[in-house]
């Protein structure tokens, strides 16, 4: 049975956005939002905010234990400031964790009760739901 490392990640991504339509709605505000303070503009694609949230999906799944500083760090971009040499700045953290709500909202993700690795972790509904569009 093929697993989600066996895929490649564009094509899961792309399906997982297509299943999370249907269940997490983008909010009102993801049309005018920038995804970090280095970009100039909204992204033009206007199901950006699913493929975000697909995308986080998967990070979690593969990292484990991951909070929102870590994926602000994934995110990041780099900004250009004319003749300064580029600065990169980390991404948006009030779309992460809004994402992150939805997707516990979902009861695909959870936070964990450890103290010692805080973050969120897939719970076994999250699981089986990447295995069954990894096929």
């Amino acid at each position: 049975m093929p697993n989600v490392n066996d895929i490649a990640k564009d094509t899961l991504i792309k399906k997982t956005a297509k299943e999370l339509k249907k269940n997490c709605p983008a909010p009102d505000w993801s049309l005018f939002v920038k995804t970090s303070v280095a970009k100039e503009r909204p992204p033009v694609d206007n199901d950006w905010w699913y493929l975000r949230a697909a995308s986080i999906l998967n990070k979690v799944y593969s990292k484990g234990p991951i909070g929102v500083s870590k994926l602000r760090r994934n995110y990041s971009a780099k900004k250009n400031r004319g003749h300064q040499p580029g600065k990169t700045y980390k991404g948006s953290g009030k779309i992460i964790r809004t994402i992150l709500q939805q997707l516990e909202k979902a009861e695909l993700i959870r936070k964990t009760e450890k103290k010692l690795t805080p973050g969120r972790i897939m719970t076994p509904k999250g699981r089986s739901f990447l295995d069954k569009l990894a096929k």
